[in-house]
């Protein structure tokens, strides 16, 4: 498998995770304390990081550190924007379009050679 593949692959993998550990507390454990909602976003975070860190391993044995970078967060967007749309229930915005056109954008600037 080629390894900017793998390092994409590993990121969504890895940003599912983060994303429940950032924001799934918010849905899930609205009525517990702050610190239960805590302890269970450092145990899913976990599983990001033992994800994440070998997919910037792997990536920046081919891209550079800006290129990893730009990747996570195209990669950030992409799975957020279908996160609070179907999990979280919130309203589609043309604000997603524009982010994602600006990340469009970063992407070109950062991988052209």
């Amino acid at each position: 498998m080629p390894i900017i593949l793998k390092t994409t692959l590993l990121l969504v993998l890895s940003n599912l995770f983060m994303t429940f550990a950032w924001y799934g507390h918010l849905k899930n454990l609205s009525t517990r304390q702050w610190y239960i909602a805590a302890f269970a976003s450092w145990g899913i975070a976990l599983f990001e990081y033992m994800l994440q860190v070998p997919a910037n391993r792997i990536g920046y044995q081919e891209m550079n550190l800006s290129q990893l970078k730009i990747l996570q967060e195209v990669i950030t967007l992409t799975v957020f924007v279908p996160f609070s749309l179907f999990y979280m229930q919130q309203p589609l915005k043309l604000d997603y379009l524009w982010a994602g056109l600006c990340l469009l954008g970063a992407v070109y600037f950062i991988f052209r050679t």
